[in-house]
């Protein structure tokens, strides 16, 4: 599994990255053929004083991808709900190929 984190409009700290890294490795057990997993962190509203925390996770496994955006005021909340709205699209997915 080919994971990519890219930020937008800021610098990520190890520790934040790290973060993602770790809550991402779980993604394994849901699919077991996940090629590639992109992961956009970015800050949205950047002219105003309000400064929302956005995530955005595309996973690619073969013959679909799936695609999650989430903001909140922190980066690991945006993070962890997004990472739980796919994992619920990947259970989906994975029930209707069984059916």
């Amino acid at each position: 599994m080919n994971v990519k984190i890219q930020t937008l409009h800021f610098e990520a700290d190890t520790k934040l990255v790290t973060y993602v890294e770790k809550k991402l490795s779980k993604l394994a057990q849901f699919h077991e053929r996940i090629t590639k997993v992109d992961v956009f962190l970015k800050l949205d509203n950047v002219v105003h004083n309000i400064k929302d925390k956005v995530a955005e996770i595309k996973v690619h496994v073969p013959r679909h991808d799936f695609f999650v955006k989430h903001s909140s005021k922190s980066f690991e909340e945006s993070f962890d709900i997004a990472l739980e709205s796919v994992i619920t699209q990947m259970k989906r997915k994975k029930e209707k190929m069984a059916a």
